[in-house]
Protein backbone atom coordinates (compact mmCIF):
# COMPACT_ATOMS: atom_id res chain seq x y z
CA UNK A 1 0.00 0.00 0.00
CA UNK A 2 1.11 3.49 -0.75
CA UNK A 3 1.74 6.08 1.90
CA UNK A 4 -1.17 8.08 0.50
CA UNK A 5 -3.55 5.27 1.41
CA UNK A 6 -2.07 4.32 4.75
CA UNK A 7 -1.52 7.71 6.30
CA UNK A 8 -4.80 8.64 7.94
CA UNK A 9 -4.98 11.96 9.73
CA UNK A 10 -7.32 12.75 12.60
CA UNK A 11 -10.06 14.53 10.65
CA UNK A 12 -10.17 12.13 7.68
CA UNK A 13 -10.31 9.18 10.12
CA UNK A 14 -13.42 10.48 11.89
CA UNK A 15 -14.90 11.51 8.54
CA UNK A 16 -14.26 8.00 7.24
CA UNK A 17 -15.88 6.35 10.26
CA UNK A 18 -18.89 8.69 9.92
CA UNK A 19 -19.34 7.56 6.28
CA UNK A 20 -19.10 3.90 7.33
CA UNK A 21 -21.57 4.56 10.17
CA UNK A 22 -24.20 6.07 7.86
CA UNK A 23 -23.79 3.24 5.33
CA UNK A 24 -24.13 0.57 8.01
CA UNK A 25 -27.05 2.40 9.65
CA UNK A 26 -29.23 2.52 6.50
CA UNK A 27 -28.30 -1.09 5.69
CA UNK A 28 -29.34 -2.39 9.13
CA UNK A 29 -32.39 -0.09 9.26
CA UNK A 30 -33.50 -1.56 5.94
CA UNK A 31 -33.47 -5.08 7.41
CA UNK A 32 -36.44 -4.35 9.74
CA UNK A 33 -38.04 -1.50 7.79
CA UNK A 34 -40.04 -3.75 5.47
CA UNK A 35 -41.74 -6.03 8.05
CA UNK A 36 -44.71 -3.71 8.68
CA UNK A 37 -45.20 -3.22 4.92
CA UNK A 38 -45.58 -6.92 4.03
CA UNK A 39 -49.45 -6.90 4.07
CA UNK A 40 -49.50 -3.91 1.66
CA UNK A 41 -47.04 -5.67 -0.68
CA UNK A 42 -49.14 -8.87 -0.57
CA UNK A 43 -52.19 -6.88 -1.66
CA UNK A 44 -50.45 -4.94 -4.45
CA UNK A 45 -48.69 -7.93 -6.06
CA UNK A 46 -51.40 -10.50 -5.13
CA UNK A 47 -48.98 -12.93 -3.44
CA UNK A 48 -49.52 -15.11 -0.37
CA UNK A 49 -47.88 -14.79 3.07
CA UNK A 50 -45.36 -17.58 2.37
CA UNK A 51 -44.07 -15.81 -0.76
CA UNK A 52 -43.94 -12.30 0.75
CA UNK A 53 -42.04 -13.59 3.81
CA UNK A 54 -39.12 -14.28 1.47
CA UNK A 55 -38.48 -10.51 1.35
CA UNK A 56 -37.28 -10.84 4.96
CA UNK A 57 -36.06 -14.46 4.94
CA UNK A 58 -34.10 -14.00 1.70
CA UNK A 59 -32.41 -10.86 3.04
CA UNK A 60 -31.37 -12.76 6.17
CA UNK A 61 -30.15 -15.77 4.15
CA UNK A 62 -27.87 -13.65 1.93
CA UNK A 63 -26.46 -12.06 5.09
CA UNK A 64 -25.87 -15.48 6.62
CA UNK A 65 -24.05 -16.67 3.48
CA UNK A 66 -21.87 -13.57 2.90
CA UNK A 67 -20.98 -12.49 6.46
CA UNK A 68 -18.77 -15.58 7.12
CA UNK A 69 -16.86 -14.72 3.91
CA UNK A 70 -16.40 -11.10 5.05
CA UNK A 71 -13.16 -11.99 6.87
CA UNK A 72 -11.65 -12.94 3.50
CA UNK A 73 -12.96 -9.81 1.74
CA UNK A 74 -11.67 -7.48 4.49
CA UNK A 75 -8.19 -9.03 4.37
CA UNK A 76 -8.03 -9.24 0.58
CA UNK A 77 -9.47 -5.90 -0.59
CA UNK A 78 -8.94 -2.29 0.47
CA UNK A 79 -11.49 -0.58 2.73
CA UNK A 80 -12.42 1.95 0.05
CA UNK A 81 -12.98 -0.58 -2.76
CA UNK A 82 -14.89 -2.93 -0.48
CA UNK A 83 -17.19 -0.25 0.94
CA UNK A 84 -17.88 1.36 -2.45
CA UNK A 85 -18.71 -2.07 -3.95
CA UNK A 86 -20.98 -2.95 -1.02
CA UNK A 87 -22.69 0.47 -1.01
CA UNK A 88 -23.14 0.37 -4.81
CA UNK A 89 -24.89 -3.00 -4.56
CA UNK A 90 -27.08 -1.74 -1.72
CA UNK A 91 -27.98 1.45 -3.65
CA UNK A 92 -28.78 -0.50 -6.84
CA UNK A 93 -31.00 -2.87 -4.85
CA UNK A 94 -32.80 0.06 -3.20
CA UNK A 95 -33.45 1.72 -6.59
CA UNK A 96 -34.79 -1.50 -8.13
CA UNK A 97 -37.03 -2.11 -5.10
CA UNK A 98 -38.45 1.43 -5.33
CA UNK A 99 -39.56 1.00 -8.96
CA UNK A 100 -40.23 -2.78 -8.92
CA UNK A 101 -43.10 -3.54 -11.37
CA UNK A 102 -43.47 -7.16 -10.17
CA UNK A 103 -42.90 -9.18 -7.00
CA UNK A 104 -40.01 -11.13 -8.56
CA UNK A 105 -38.15 -7.87 -9.26
CA UNK A 106 -38.74 -6.70 -5.68
CA UNK A 107 -37.41 -9.99 -4.29
CA UNK A 108 -34.33 -9.80 -6.53
CA UNK A 109 -33.78 -6.19 -5.43
CA UNK A 110 -33.86 -7.23 -1.77
CA UNK A 111 -31.23 -9.92 -2.47
CA UNK A 112 -28.98 -7.32 -4.14
CA UNK A 113 -29.47 -4.98 -1.15
CA UNK A 114 -28.55 -7.78 1.24
CA UNK A 115 -25.36 -8.65 -0.68
CA UNK A 116 -24.16 -5.10 -0.04
CA UNK A 117 -25.29 -4.73 3.56
CA UNK A 118 -23.75 -8.07 4.63
CA UNK A 119 -20.23 -6.65 4.23
CA UNK A 120 -20.83 -3.25 5.87
CA UNK A 121 -21.17 -4.24 9.54
CA UNK A 122 -18.04 -6.46 9.69
CA UNK A 123 -16.07 -3.83 7.72
CA UNK A 124 -17.11 -1.01 10.06
CA UNK A 125 -16.32 -3.07 13.17
CA UNK A 126 -12.92 -4.05 11.80
CA UNK A 127 -12.02 -0.43 10.94
CA UNK A 128 -13.01 0.60 14.50
CA UNK A 129 -10.75 -2.07 16.00
CA UNK A 130 -7.85 -0.98 13.81
CA UNK A 131 -8.36 2.77 14.29
CA UNK A 132 -8.50 2.84 18.10
CA UNK A 133 -6.10 1.45 20.72
CA UNK A 134 -7.45 -1.14 23.18
CA UNK A 135 -7.93 1.39 26.01
CA UNK A 136 -10.19 3.60 23.82
CA UNK A 137 -12.14 0.90 22.01
CA UNK A 138 -15.03 0.92 24.47
CA UNK A 139 -16.11 4.47 23.61
CA UNK A 140 -15.61 3.78 19.89
CA UNK A 141 -17.56 0.51 19.96
CA UNK A 142 -20.26 2.22 22.04
CA UNK A 143 -20.86 4.51 19.08
CA UNK A 144 -20.90 1.41 16.88
CA UNK A 145 -23.62 0.01 19.16
CA UNK A 146 -25.75 2.99 18.16
CA UNK A 147 -25.85 1.61 14.62
CA UNK A 148 -26.16 -2.04 15.53
CA UNK A 149 -28.96 -1.73 18.09
CA UNK A 150 -30.82 1.51 17.34
CA UNK A 151 -31.36 1.00 13.59
CA UNK A 152 -33.38 -2.25 13.89
CA UNK A 153 -35.22 -0.86 16.94
CA UNK A 154 -36.57 2.27 15.19
CA UNK A 155 -37.33 0.40 11.95
CA UNK A 156 -40.86 -0.78 12.92
CA UNK A 157 -41.89 2.66 14.27
CA UNK A 158 -40.62 4.54 11.22
CA UNK A 159 -42.14 2.06 8.75
CA UNK A 160 -45.45 2.04 10.68
CA UNK A 161 -45.73 5.82 10.30
CA UNK A 162 -44.69 5.79 6.63
CA UNK A 163 -47.11 2.98 5.70
CA UNK A 164 -49.95 4.80 7.45
CA UNK A 165 -49.35 7.96 5.38
CA UNK A 166 -47.65 6.80 2.14
CA UNK A 167 -47.08 3.80 -0.15
CA UNK A 168 -44.67 1.02 0.88
CA UNK A 169 -42.35 2.29 -1.88
CA UNK A 170 -41.64 5.32 0.30
CA UNK A 171 -39.55 3.00 2.54
CA UNK A 172 -37.07 2.67 -0.32
CA UNK A 173 -37.49 6.24 -1.58
CA UNK A 174 -36.43 7.49 1.86
CA UNK A 175 -33.28 5.33 2.00
CA UNK A 176 -32.19 5.88 -1.64
CA UNK A 177 -30.92 9.53 -1.43
CA UNK A 178 -29.05 8.74 1.81
CA UNK A 179 -27.40 5.74 0.12
CA UNK A 180 -26.45 7.80 -2.96
CA UNK A 181 -24.95 10.63 -0.85
CA UNK A 182 -23.01 8.11 1.25
CA UNK A 183 -21.64 6.56 -1.93
CA UNK A 184 -20.55 9.96 -3.30
CA UNK A 185 -18.82 10.96 -0.05
CA UNK A 186 -17.14 7.55 0.14
CA UNK A 187 -15.69 7.97 -3.36
CA UNK A 188 -13.96 11.22 -2.34
CA UNK A 189 -13.32 10.89 1.40
CA UNK A 190 -12.76 7.22 2.18
CA UNK A 191 -9.18 6.03 2.79
CA UNK A 192 -7.62 2.63 3.44
CA UNK A 193 -6.93 1.82 7.07
CA UNK A 194 -6.72 -1.96 7.44
CA UNK A 195 -3.74 -3.80 5.89
CA UNK A 196 -4.35 -6.23 3.02
CA UNK A 197 -2.92 -9.69 2.41
CA UNK A 198 -2.62 -11.57 -0.89
CA UNK A 199 -4.78 -14.53 0.17
CA UNK A 200 -6.88 -16.79 -2.02
CA UNK A 201 -10.51 -17.72 -1.43
CA UNK A 202 -11.07 -21.44 -0.92
CA UNK A 203 -14.11 -22.16 -3.11
CA UNK A 204 -14.99 -25.40 -1.28
CA UNK A 205 -15.03 -23.50 2.03
CA UNK A 206 -17.34 -20.86 0.55
CA UNK A 207 -19.77 -23.52 -0.71
CA UNK A 208 -19.75 -25.41 2.62
CA UNK A 209 -20.21 -22.17 4.55
CA UNK A 210 -23.12 -21.09 2.34
CA UNK A 211 -24.89 -24.45 2.66
CA UNK A 212 -24.10 -24.69 6.38
CA UNK A 213 -25.14 -21.25 7.62
CA UNK A 214 -27.78 -20.82 4.90
CA UNK A 215 -29.36 -24.20 5.70
CA UNK A 216 -29.53 -23.52 9.44
CA UNK A 217 -30.93 -20.02 8.94
CA UNK A 218 -33.58 -21.17 6.49
CA UNK A 219 -34.55 -24.25 8.50
CA UNK A 220 -34.97 -22.47 11.82
CA UNK A 221 -36.61 -19.37 10.36
CA UNK A 222 -39.16 -21.60 8.54
CA UNK A 223 -39.97 -23.72 11.62
CA UNK A 224 -42.37 -21.18 13.14
CA UNK A 225 -44.53 -21.17 9.99
CA UNK A 226 -44.21 -24.73 8.65
CA UNK A 227 -43.75 -26.66 11.90
CA UNK A 228 -40.88 -28.87 13.04
CA UNK A 229 -42.36 -31.97 11.37
CA UNK A 230 -41.98 -30.44 7.88
CA UNK A 231 -39.35 -32.33 5.82
CA UNK A 232 -38.20 -28.95 4.44
CA UNK A 233 -37.50 -27.68 7.97
CA UNK A 234 -35.68 -30.64 9.52
CA UNK A 235 -34.11 -31.56 6.15
CA UNK A 236 -32.44 -28.16 5.67
CA UNK A 237 -31.35 -28.06 9.35
CA UNK A 238 -29.71 -31.53 9.05
CA UNK A 239 -28.01 -30.66 5.73
CA UNK A 240 -26.91 -27.29 7.17
CA UNK A 241 -25.49 -28.93 10.31
CA UNK A 242 -23.53 -31.55 8.30
CA UNK A 243 -22.14 -28.87 5.94
CA UNK A 244 -21.21 -26.63 8.89
CA UNK A 245 -19.36 -29.41 10.73
CA UNK A 246 -17.49 -30.26 7.50
CA UNK A 247 -16.72 -26.54 7.02
CA UNK A 248 -15.32 -26.19 10.57
CA UNK A 249 -13.14 -29.32 10.24
CA UNK A 250 -11.79 -28.03 6.91
CA UNK A 251 -10.98 -24.61 8.41
CA UNK A 252 -9.09 -26.22 11.30
CA UNK A 253 -6.86 -28.10 8.83
CA UNK A 254 -6.06 -25.02 6.72
CA UNK A 255 -3.08 -22.71 7.31
CA UNK A 256 -5.03 -19.73 5.94
CA UNK A 257 -8.73 -20.49 6.58
CA UNK A 258 -11.67 -18.50 5.24
CA UNK A 259 -13.00 -18.24 8.81
CA UNK A 260 -10.56 -18.85 11.68
CA UNK A 261 -12.19 -21.06 14.34
CA UNK A 262 -8.95 -21.28 16.35
CA UNK A 263 -9.81 -17.85 17.81
CA UNK A 264 -11.93 -19.80 20.31
CA UNK A 265 -8.72 -20.77 22.12
CA UNK A 266 -8.89 -17.23 23.57
CA UNK A 267 -11.14 -17.72 26.64
CA UNK A 268 -12.68 -14.23 26.81
CA UNK A 269 -13.60 -14.29 23.13
CA UNK A 270 -15.18 -17.73 23.57
CA UNK A 271 -17.09 -16.50 26.64
CA UNK A 272 -18.24 -13.33 24.88
CA UNK A 273 -19.56 -15.45 21.98
CA UNK A 274 -21.50 -17.70 24.37
CA UNK A 275 -23.06 -14.70 26.18
CA UNK A 276 -23.86 -12.94 22.87
CA UNK A 277 -25.69 -16.03 21.58
CA UNK A 278 -27.80 -16.29 24.74
CA UNK A 279 -28.57 -12.53 24.69
CA UNK A 280 -29.60 -12.64 21.01
CA UNK A 281 -32.10 -15.43 21.79
CA UNK A 282 -33.50 -13.51 24.81
CA UNK A 283 -33.64 -10.19 22.93
CA UNK A 284 -35.72 -11.63 20.10
CA UNK A 285 -38.45 -12.70 22.53
CA UNK A 286 -39.62 -9.10 23.10
CA UNK A 287 -39.25 -8.17 19.42
CA UNK A 288 -41.48 -11.11 18.39
CA UNK A 289 -43.93 -11.33 21.28
CA UNK A 290 -44.70 -7.65 21.93
CA UNK A 291 -46.25 -6.91 18.49
CA UNK A 292 -48.37 -10.11 18.78
CA UNK A 293 -49.59 -9.10 22.26
CA UNK A 294 -50.33 -5.43 21.56
CA UNK A 295 -51.83 -5.87 18.06
CA UNK A 296 -53.53 -9.29 18.09
CA UNK A 297 -54.69 -9.52 21.71
CA UNK A 298 -55.07 -5.88 22.72
CA UNK A 299 -56.11 -4.50 19.31
CA UNK A 300 -53.59 -1.64 19.41
CA UNK A 301 -52.74 -0.18 15.96
CA UNK A 302 -49.39 -0.96 14.25
CA UNK A 303 -48.42 2.71 14.61
CA UNK A 304 -49.03 2.72 18.39
CA UNK A 305 -47.32 -0.66 18.59
CA UNK A 306 -44.23 0.86 16.97
CA UNK A 307 -44.41 3.93 19.24
CA UNK A 308 -44.46 1.61 22.26
CA UNK A 309 -40.97 0.44 21.30
CA UNK A 310 -39.60 3.87 20.35
CA UNK A 311 -38.57 5.06 23.88
CA UNK A 312 -36.58 1.84 24.26
CA UNK A 313 -34.78 2.54 20.97
CA UNK A 314 -34.03 6.13 22.08
CA UNK A 315 -32.67 4.91 25.45
CA UNK A 316 -30.41 2.41 23.65
CA UNK A 317 -29.16 5.17 21.35
CA UNK A 318 -28.36 7.46 24.29
CA UNK A 319 -26.81 4.68 26.37
CA UNK A 320 -24.54 3.14 23.72
CA UNK A 321 -21.78 5.82 23.83
CA UNK A 322 -22.18 6.19 27.64
CA UNK A 323 -21.84 2.42 28.08
CA UNK A 324 -18.74 2.50 25.87
CA UNK A 325 -17.03 5.04 28.12
CA UNK A 326 -18.06 3.12 31.25
CA UNK A 327 -16.57 -0.02 29.68
CA UNK A 328 -13.21 1.74 29.18
CA UNK A 329 -13.25 2.74 32.85
CA UNK A 330 -14.75 -0.28 34.64
CA UNK A 331 -14.60 -3.20 32.21
CA UNK A 332 -17.35 -5.47 30.87
CA UNK A 333 -18.25 -7.59 33.91
CA UNK A 334 -19.87 -4.87 36.05
CA UNK A 335 -21.91 -3.54 33.11
CA UNK A 336 -22.95 -7.03 31.97
CA UNK A 337 -24.06 -8.12 35.44
CA UNK A 338 -26.14 -4.95 35.99
CA UNK A 339 -27.57 -5.04 32.46
CA UNK A 340 -28.48 -8.73 32.57
CA UNK A 341 -30.07 -8.36 36.02
CA UNK A 342 -32.34 -5.66 34.55
CA UNK A 343 -33.06 -7.92 31.53
CA UNK A 344 -33.97 -10.90 33.74
CA UNK A 345 -36.29 -8.81 35.97
CA UNK A 346 -38.10 -7.09 33.08
CA UNK A 347 -38.50 -10.40 31.21
CA UNK A 348 -40.04 -11.88 34.38
CA UNK A 349 -42.45 -8.95 34.75
CA UNK A 350 -43.42 -9.35 31.07
CA UNK A 351 -44.45 -12.92 31.95
CA UNK A 352 -47.08 -11.39 34.28
CA UNK A 353 -48.82 -9.01 31.84
CA UNK A 354 -52.59 -9.50 31.36
CA UNK A 355 -55.50 -8.19 29.28
CA UNK A 356 -55.64 -4.96 31.28
CA UNK A 357 -51.95 -4.04 31.64
CA UNK A 358 -51.66 -0.28 31.07
CA UNK A 359 -49.99 0.94 27.85
CA UNK A 360 -47.65 3.12 29.96
CA UNK A 361 -46.59 0.05 31.98
CA UNK A 362 -45.72 -1.79 28.76
CA UNK A 363 -43.68 1.21 27.54
CA UNK A 364 -41.75 1.40 30.85
CA UNK A 365 -41.07 -2.34 30.97
CA UNK A 366 -39.86 -2.44 27.35
CA UNK A 367 -37.72 0.68 27.82
CA UNK A 368 -36.03 -0.70 30.95
CA UNK A 369 -35.45 -4.00 29.14
CA UNK A 370 -33.70 -2.14 26.32
CA UNK A 371 -31.66 -0.23 28.93
CA UNK A 372 -30.45 -3.56 30.29
CA UNK A 373 -29.62 -4.85 26.80
CA UNK A 374 -27.66 -1.68 25.96
CA UNK A 375 -25.35 -2.31 28.92
CA UNK A 376 -24.48 -5.83 27.80
CA UNK A 377 -24.08 -6.41 24.08
CA UNK A 378 -21.27 -4.10 22.97
CA UNK A 379 -19.15 -4.26 26.19
CA UNK A 380 -19.19 -8.07 26.17
CA UNK A 381 -18.41 -8.25 22.44
CA UNK A 382 -15.64 -5.62 22.65
CA UNK A 383 -14.00 -7.35 25.64
CA UNK A 384 -13.85 -10.60 23.67
CA UNK A 385 -12.45 -8.93 20.52
CA UNK A 386 -9.80 -7.12 22.61
CA UNK A 387 -8.17 -10.46 23.44
CA UNK A 388 -7.61 -11.37 19.79
CA UNK A 389 -4.37 -10.51 17.98
CA UNK A 390 -4.87 -7.67 15.47
CA UNK A 391 -4.49 -10.08 12.52
CA UNK A 392 -7.56 -12.03 13.72
CA UNK A 393 -9.86 -9.00 14.00
CA UNK A 394 -11.59 -9.72 10.64
CA UNK A 395 -12.29 -13.30 11.78
CA UNK A 396 -13.58 -12.13 15.17
CA UNK A 397 -15.96 -9.58 13.66
CA UNK A 398 -17.18 -12.03 11.00
CA UNK A 399 -17.74 -14.72 13.65
CA UNK A 400 -19.70 -12.36 15.92
CA UNK A 401 -21.93 -11.09 13.13
CA UNK A 402 -22.58 -14.61 11.83
CA UNK A 403 -23.45 -15.96 15.26
CA UNK A 404 -25.90 -13.12 15.84
CA UNK A 405 -27.72 -13.96 12.59
CA UNK A 406 -27.86 -17.70 13.31
CA UNK A 407 -28.70 -17.44 17.04
CA UNK A 408 -31.39 -14.84 16.23
CA UNK A 409 -33.03 -17.24 13.75
CA UNK A 410 -32.74 -20.20 16.13
CA UNK A 411 -34.02 -18.15 19.07
CA UNK A 412 -36.99 -16.85 17.07
CA UNK A 413 -37.93 -20.37 15.92
CA UNK A 414 -37.66 -21.90 19.41
CA UNK A 415 -39.60 -19.09 21.10
CA UNK A 416 -42.40 -19.14 18.49
CA UNK A 417 -42.63 -22.92 18.91
CA UNK A 418 -42.83 -22.61 22.71
CA UNK A 419 -45.55 -19.95 22.38
CA UNK A 420 -47.60 -21.92 19.82
CA UNK A 421 -47.44 -25.17 21.81
CA UNK A 422 -48.39 -23.49 25.08
CA UNK A 423 -51.19 -21.54 23.35
CA UNK A 424 -52.60 -24.74 21.83
CA UNK A 425 -52.53 -26.60 25.16
CA UNK A 426 -54.24 -23.74 27.00
CA UNK A 427 -56.87 -23.29 24.24
CA UNK A 428 -57.82 -26.98 24.47
CA UNK A 429 -58.04 -26.72 28.26
CA UNK A 430 -60.21 -23.55 28.15
CA UNK A 431 -62.44 -25.01 25.40
CA UNK A 432 -63.04 -28.14 27.48
CA UNK A 433 -64.00 -25.97 30.48
CA UNK A 434 -66.34 -23.87 28.30
CA UNK A 435 -68.02 -27.03 26.92
CA UNK A 436 -68.49 -28.36 30.45
CA UNK A 437 -70.07 -25.07 31.56
CA UNK A 438 -72.40 -25.04 28.53
CA UNK A 439 -73.35 -28.65 29.25
CA UNK A 440 -74.28 -27.73 32.80
CA UNK A 441 -76.46 -24.87 31.51
CA UNK A 442 -79.77 -25.63 29.85
CA UNK A 443 -79.59 -22.54 27.58
CA UNK A 444 -77.44 -22.80 24.46
CA UNK A 445 -75.54 -19.64 23.38
CA UNK A 446 -76.35 -17.94 20.08
CA UNK A 447 -73.96 -18.19 17.12
CA UNK A 448 -72.67 -14.68 17.86
CA UNK A 449 -72.14 -15.45 21.57
CA UNK A 450 -70.37 -18.73 20.66
CA UNK A 451 -68.02 -16.84 18.30
CA UNK A 452 -67.26 -14.30 21.04
CA UNK A 453 -66.52 -17.11 23.52
CA UNK A 454 -64.22 -18.75 20.95
CA UNK A 455 -62.37 -15.44 20.38
CA UNK A 456 -62.04 -14.92 24.15
CA UNK A 457 -60.63 -18.43 24.55
CA UNK A 458 -58.06 -17.83 21.79
CA UNK A 459 -56.99 -14.48 23.28
CA UNK A 460 -56.62 -15.94 26.77
CA UNK A 461 -54.72 -18.94 25.41
CA UNK A 462 -52.37 -16.74 23.35
CA UNK A 463 -51.75 -14.46 26.35
CA UNK A 464 -50.87 -17.53 28.41
CA UNK A 465 -48.49 -18.67 25.65
CA UNK A 466 -46.82 -15.23 25.54
CA UNK A 467 -46.48 -15.12 29.34
CA UNK A 468 -44.90 -18.56 29.44
CA UNK A 469 -42.49 -17.68 26.59
CA UNK A 470 -41.38 -14.52 28.40
CA UNK A 471 -40.74 -16.67 31.49
CA UNK A 472 -38.55 -19.00 29.38
CA UNK A 473 -36.79 -15.89 28.02
CA UNK A 474 -36.09 -14.78 31.61
CA UNK A 475 -34.53 -18.19 32.36
CA UNK A 476 -32.38 -17.91 29.21
CA UNK A 477 -31.20 -14.46 30.37
CA UNK A 478 -30.30 -16.00 33.77
CA UNK A 479 -27.83 -18.29 31.93
CA UNK A 480 -26.15 -15.22 30.41
CA UNK A 481 -26.11 -13.53 33.85
CA UNK A 482 -24.31 -16.53 35.38
CA UNK A 483 -21.77 -16.54 32.52
CA UNK A 484 -21.20 -12.77 32.99
CA UNK A 485 -19.65 -13.34 36.44
CA UNK A 486 -16.75 -15.16 34.70
CA UNK A 487 -15.82 -12.17 32.51
CA UNK A 488 -12.31 -10.86 33.11
CA UNK A 489 -10.87 -7.60 31.87
CA UNK A 490 -8.63 -8.39 28.93
CA UNK A 491 -4.96 -7.48 28.92
CA UNK A 492 -3.60 -8.27 25.42
CA UNK A 493 -0.40 -10.27 25.27
CA UNK A 494 2.79 -8.23 24.93
CA UNK A 495 3.47 -9.35 21.37
CA UNK A 496 -0.09 -8.54 20.35
CA UNK A 497 0.19 -5.05 21.82
CA UNK A 498 3.48 -4.59 19.97
CA UNK A 499 1.81 -5.67 16.72
CA UNK A 500 -1.06 -3.24 17.29
CA UNK A 501 1.22 -0.33 18.18
CA UNK A 502 3.28 -0.98 15.08
CA UNK A 503 0.14 -1.00 12.96
CA UNK A 504 -1.17 2.16 14.63
CA UNK A 505 2.17 3.93 14.16
CA UNK A 506 2.27 2.87 10.52
CA UNK A 507 -1.30 4.07 9.89
CA UNK A 508 -0.96 7.30 11.93
CA UNK A 509 -4.50 7.32 13.36
CA UNK A 510 -6.12 9.41 16.11
CA UNK A 511 -3.60 11.07 18.41
CA UNK A 512 -4.24 10.48 22.07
Amino acid sequence: MSQENTSVQKKPLYGMIAILFIGAFVAILNETLLNVALPSIMEEFDVNATAVQWLSTGYMLINGILIPASAFFIQRFSDKKLFITAMSLFTLGTLLASIAPAFGVLLGARMIQASGSAIMMPLLMNVMLTAFPVEKRGAAMGMFGLVMITAPAIGPTLSGWLIEHYSWRMLFDLVLPIAVLTLVFAAFKLKDLTPQRAIKLDFISLVLSSIGFGGLLYGFSSAGERGWDSPLVYGTIIIGAIALITFILRQLRMDDPMLEFRIYKYPMFALSSAISIVIAVAMFSAMILMPIYVQTIRGISPMESGLLMLPGAIVMGIMSPITGKLFDKYGARTLAVIGLTITVLTSYYFSKIDMNTAYSTLVLLYTFRMLGMSMVMMPVMTNGLNQLPAKNNPHGTAMNNTLQQVSGAIGSALLITVMNNRTKEKAEELAADAMANMGASSAQPSAQAAAEIQQQIMNEAMLHGINFTFFISALIAVIALILAFFIKRVKPHHEEMTDEKAAVKHLNPVKE
